[in-house]
This record gives C-alpha cells, structure tokens and sequence, in this order.
C-alpha cells in the first residue's frame, strides 16, 4: 500500500517537474528595441593609455548582420581608416601587439564591439560603427591619456580625495582629476602594491552639445566637447597614477605533512607555481620583449615576480630611470629593452592577488642573423677588413720598393 501512494505521488509531480524545466523563449533582440539616434552624436568617454579598450556598437537595424567601425581623428577630415576584416571576426591575440603598431594591427570586431589592444595617445579620436554601405549607427570620441604623474607612498597624503582640482581652473570652467577606487592588493601573503588611476575631466556650463558622457556638465581634457578658448593642452592635462603598498593573506590551503614539507624544504623544491598554467617562450638575445599576463581585464591588479623576487613598481615602474632596460609599464606589460641571457627564467603574474600564471623564458643565440651595414659589429667588421687591406697594400709596395732598391744597387 506504501509503495502505491509513492508511485501516485510521483506521478503527480512528474508534470510539475517538465513544467519547471521548460526551454526559455528566446529573449528580445535588444538592438529591435533600441533605436538609433537620428542624427548621429559621440559618447566622449576617456581612458588610460596601454590598456584594451572595449567600444559596443549599442544599436543597428535587424538586418544588420556585420558592422564595419570607421575611425576619424577629427570629424569632417577626408582621412579615414575602416577598421574591418569584412566578416567582423577578425582576432588578435594581445600578446603580440607592439608598442608603436599600426592601429589597424590592434583591433578586433567581436559581436559588433570593437576591441582596441594597447591603446595609445594617437589612437584618440573618433570612432563610429556603422556598415560598408556608409550607414551610421552609433559613436563614440575616445581621449587616451597618458600618465603624466606617479605618486607613490611617500609622495601621498593620507586623505586624498576622489577629486582633485586644478590650478588651470577658471570661473567658466574647472578642471579635476577623478579617481577611481583602488584595485585589489596584487599580492598575498608577501607585500604587495595597489594602484588607482586618476583621470583629467572638465566641468563646464560652455561644453558641446553633440558629445555627451554621464553627466551633463562633465567631458574628458581631450574631448573636442571642450571649447578650443579654454586653452587646455595635452601637456598640461593628462592621467595619474598612484601606487602604495598593502599586505593580505592568501586562502588557506590543504596542510601538508611535517614529511613532506621537510622533504621539499631539503630538495629545495618551490612549489609556489603548482597549479597554475605554465607558458614557454623563447626569444633571442639583443631584441626587444613584451611579456603579457595571460587573462586580466584592463581594470584587474596585476603584479610580476621573477622566480620568488617580486618585481615591485616603485623599482620597475617606466619613467623613474630612463636607463633602465627592464620596467613595468602603465598597462602591466613587463618589457625587457633588450633580453639579455640573465633574464632567462622563470616570471610569475598576479591577477588580483591571485598567482596566475608562470612564463619559462628562454634567451638564445641567433644564428645565421643577416645583419645590416648600420650594425655595430658590421662596422667594426669594415673598419678591420680595410685596416688589414691598408696594412697588406702598405707592406706590397715597401716589398717592391726594396727589391727596386736592392736590383739597382746591384747593377
């Protein structure tokens, strides 16, 4: 009797049970809904420089399949690049993005979004989705700026506000540098370093009405929304950066034995890079290098150590020796200007505190390397062969000289 009210009250629920599993139905098409602005205005947003910027295409029309992003430095100009592969699915691995690339060799189009790596000071302008056919969708003017300042613990106050105003202000506008919240300690369990970007914005009643941002008033130093009698300059406004130090602990893990540990400690074995994804990389020596944490957004915490030595910014940062052959830069990239052989080993990358990833680095030497005449050692190679050629030519006529000398005083 027990096992029939079981076999009845399965039965009842089984309906419910195919009910709540139900297949969705397709969700609305948000770009059906969402009507593009009849004449064409730019979204003046603002960025650091050598991060990866992402630029959504916000509306289309349904039968859209494919965007084509056009760039523009100023609008009006007949120079225009059409940033396309013509299928929008063109791919680039960040990774081997130069420093001083062609933009046309930094993006990709992925889902109507267009992705800019390692975006740089020349790459402000404008940018606008629309189709091969020279339909116009959406807009945008990107002001990339470069950091102008580094502030480190020493350089900071206690209280530093989210703001700060400049002495460039006037009645009829104000200039600030807004601060974004400090990322997450880059580091656990050792010390490690936070970051915050600063970024120049302008607060006027005067700005241009096609290019909006969030709020009404406020448009970024490099925006074409600021009025040219303001007189501001890229020299004079930029982005800043501020870096201090922090200390957090890692999540516990499993206990190992005393065993184990005595064992790994007399086989001095580092087992700090276990479970993380191990990258090999190659390169030969007296060339430059870019080494890229694989994985972090442009916004995460990223930190470099070489073997068990951490790479701290406010020894490697770019720009606090100008001889310095290996630094950091703004966009947490690791360059090494040139590889030598002693940079060859092992680096560890941080991603908001987390170790994510270790780079086995290898320097070799190039064999057969066609080299150019401006080489040194090309240089120093002709300066020997015509020290030999002058020597051999010099000891050919004192040769003949004084067998000339001998054959006459013969005679």
């Amino acid at each position: 009797m027990l096992k029939e009210m079981q076999i009845i009250c399965f039965l009842a629920i089984v309906p419910w049970l195919l009910s709540a599993y139900e297949a969705p139905e397709d969700k609305e098409d948000i770009f059906a809904s969402k009507a593009c602005p009849a004449f064409l205005i730019f979204n003046s947003i603002a960025f650091q420089a050598y991060m990866t910027v992402e630029l959504p295409c916000h509306c289309k029309p349904e039968e859209a399949n494919s965007v084509v992003w056009y760039y523009q430095k100023q609008t009006g100009t007949m120079n225009t690049k059409v940033l396309t592969d013509f299928d929008g699915t063109k791919v680039v691995e960040s990774s081997k993005v130069g420093r001083d690339s062609d933009l046309r060799n930094r993006f990709s189009i992925r889902l109507f979004s267009l992705l800019i790596f390692r975006v740089q000071k020349a790459d402000s302008g404008h940018y606008i989705c629309g189709t091969t056919s020279g339909e116009f969708f959406y807009g945008y003017h990107v002001d990339v700026q470069e950091v102008h300042q580094v502030f480190f613990p020493w350089d900071l106050n206690q209280k530093t506000p989210g703001y700060v105003a400049d002495p460039n202000s006037t009645d009829l506008f104000q200039v600030f540098t807004s601060y974004r919240a400090w990322s997450t300690c880059d580091r656990c369990d050792i010390q490690g370093e936070q970051i915050r970007v600063g970024l120049c914005y302008v607060k006027s009643n005067y700005l241009h009405v096609r290019y909006r941002s969030e709020l009404e008033t406020v448009a970024p130093c490099g925006s074409p929304a600021v009025p040219e009698q303001f007189g501001l300059s890229s020299s004079t406004c930029g982005a800043e950066l501020q870096v201090r130090s922090c200390n957090t602990a890692c999540p516990s893990k499993p206990t190992t034995s005393p065993e184990r540990e005595a064992l790994l400690n007399f086989l001095e074995y580092d087992d700090r890079g276990s479970g993380v994804p191990i990258h090999y990389h190659n390169h030969p020596i007296d060339s430059d290098l870019i080494l890229t944490c694989p994985g972090p957004k442009p916004q995460y915490a990223v930190a470099w150590d070489k073997g068990s030595t951490p790479l701290y910014r406010f020894q490697y940062m770019e720009g606090l020796n100008k001889t310095s052959r290996v630094f950091i830069d703004t966009g947490h990239h690791l360059h090494f200007r040139p590889v030598r052989l002693e940079d060859k080993g092992s680096y560890f990358c941080w991603i908001q505190g987390k170790l994510s990833a270790e780079i086995r680095l290898g320097v070799y030497l190039r064999l057969g390397h066609l080299r150019q005449i401006s080489d040194p050692e090309s240089l120093y190679a002709l300066q020997a062969i015509l020290v030999c050629y002058i020597g051999i030519t010099v000891l050919f006529f004192l040769t003949v000289l004084v067998r000339f000398v001998w054959q006459l005083s013969k005679e």
